[in-house]
């Protein structure tokens, strides 16, 4: 069950992500943003 709202929430923030930035400039930003906030609570 933790496992599917995870996924059900990356996916949301995905899909917010994806609408929100004009260029694929934009779009590297926010995946790479993404990356560095998933390392961060992996790293904790």
């Amino acid at each position: 069950m933790k496992r599917f709202i995870s996924l059900l929430l990356l996916a949301t923030v995905s899909l917010v992500l994806l609408n929100g930035c004009n260029t694929m400039e934009g779009l590297g930003k926010d995946v790479e943003k993404l990356g560095q906030k998933i390392d961060d609570k992996a790293s904790r």
